[in-house]
């Protein structure tokens, strides 16, 4: 008993950790007084330390005493009613979220000691090391998430620093538009999520897992909703986790997110944020075994997704690139595994692969010099076979798989032309309306920000998407 009554305080702990970490140095970077390097280094390692040790400490309790979920309310203060809809923050330790919050916490302390020496005496620094905390947090809240609210507070934070780190270095054009772009992605993403939100309330009454997944410890519980319900709900779901892990059709922004520093893309698009669509999937899982047409499309768009990105992966010039089309070939076979039904595979197969492949991209930027090295010692250039691709297919056959490997399957065009560029072309129809209508009113130009522009402050179109 003197156990069970630890774990609540511990499970508030894991997160609080990364919370007092951004404050620490969001509130110090508002005021003008950012810490030093080491001071920024020292803060980090504290919050992980503390928040694995809470992690690990709540998993042996668990383990030791048989428990399979621990919840944690936050307390009625956060608590809304309003007709049939409840709002609340919750958090869930169970056999899902525990080991995902663990990992996040070991991969991130391994982020952040590298990102030291790494990073060292780089001018935006204290910059990173703040959306460093912010994707920390969001991760953590993402993976505890107890109600689909908590869950997108959560999945915010990490699309927000996602696409800030994309944008890092902000002094040249393409990174800044790239994190555009990925935030555009991610748009799409989310209102399919608030629209899975909005349902489930409808249906359920309410935002927490337990109401939609059923009574039961993860994996165990059984939907509750009707095999067309779970297919809307389900199809939403797909659709927002398709977005954050860049399943096919939206797996054209990945190869732009390897604008930012190596640390963030090890940690984002090798790790932790690629997985989390998975993760989203693995916990509606019951949901997906509800309906047999919704498991047949997860593993459609992950079957799909792997062999796009396998054929990808071989045509790409830079080495963080390969990785990532690397990662997303495991990603689209962790959703297939989830689509078939094999969760604790499917957990098993995030962490293992979150591992190999964050190892795989801090060792990034050496990997040139070592392949030179190799070279030197053995005396001649490295040569390789013919792979069974190039044995069976025909060069007609294989120019063509060529051509739309190197175009990434022409789904960030895709993307840009019937996605973003309608927006946009609705977006500045509304603007030129409205600035007509001030315009009127005012009797001349009502915007100061007309008067002060200059020919140098417009935007540079994208010459790849010109034309559209």
């Amino acid at each position: 008993m003197e156990f069970m009554s630890l774990l609540h305080p511990l499970g508030v702990c894991v997160v609080v950790a990364p919370s007092v970490l951004l404050a620490v140095l969001g509130v110090t970077t508002l005021v003008g007084r950012p810490l030093g390097e080491r001071s920024a280094i020292r803060c980090m390692q504290a919050s992980v330390a503390v928040g694995l040790a809470c992690a690990v400490s709540i998993l042996g309790i668990m383990l030791s005493t048989g428990i399979r979920e621990v919840p944690i309310e936050m307390g009625d203060w956060v608590v809304i009613e309003a007709e049939h809809f409840h709002f609340h923050v919750k958090f869930i330790f169970d056999r899902l979220s525990v080991p995902f919050v663990i990992l996040s916490f070991v991969l991130c302390g391994t982020i952040g000691a590298f990102t030291s020496r790494y990073l060292h005496r780089e001018s935006g620094f204290g910059r990173f090391c703040v959306f460093y905390a912010f994707f920390l947090l969001g991760m953590v809240v993402s993976v505890l998430a107890g109600t689909i609210e908590t869950l997108f507070f959560g999945w915010e934070l990490v699309g927000l620093s996602s696409a800030l780190l994309v944008a890092y270095y902000h002094e040249r054009q393409n990174p800044v538009r790239n994190g555009i772009r990925v935030w555009a992605v991610y748009r799409v993403a989310d209102a399919a999520f608030l629209i899975a939100a909005l349902a489930m309330h409808h249906l359920t009454g309410a935002g927490d897992f337990e109401r939609l997944t059923g009574a039961g410890a993860w994996p165990e519980g059984v939907g509750v909703l009707t095999s067309n319900q779970a297919l809307f709900v389900g199809l939403l779901l797909l659709i927002a986790a398709a977005g954050k892990s860049a399943l096919v059709p939206f797996s054209g922004w990945l190869p732009r997110a390897m604008e930012g520093p190596t640390p963030s893309s090890a940690i984002f698009y090798g790790a932790l944020s690629v997985h989390l669509g998975a993760f989203l999937l693995l916990r509606v899982g019951s949901v997906l075994a509800s309906s047999l047409l919704l498991s047949a499309a997860v593993v459609v768009i992950g079957v799909t997704t792997a062999l796009y990105a396998e054929i990808t992966a071989r045509v790409q010039t830079d080495v963080k690139s390969a990785l990532a089309f690397a990662s997303l070939t495991q990603v689209g076979i962790i959703v297939a595994e989830i689509g078939f039904g094999f969760r604790y595979l499917a957990l098993v197969h995030i962490i293992g692969h979150a591992c190999l492949r964050t190892l795989q991209l801090l060792r990034a930027p050496s990997l040139l010099r070592d392949y030179n090295v190799l070279e030197n010692a053995i005396g001649e250039h490295l040569t390789r076979d013919k792979t069974i691709w190039e044995r069976l297919l025909p060069e007609s056959m294989r120019s063509w798989m060529f051509r739309w490997a190197l175009e990434r399957g022409y789904f960030d065009s895709f993307f840009n032309e019937y996605i973003v560029s309608p927006f946009c072309f609705v977006f500045k129809t509304c603007d030129a309306w409205e600035r007509s209508w001030t315009d009127f009113l005012a009797g001349g130009k009502s915007r100061v920000s007309d008067e002060l522009a200059t020919p140098s402050d417009e935007l540079i179109p994208d010459p790849e998407f010109a034309e559209s």
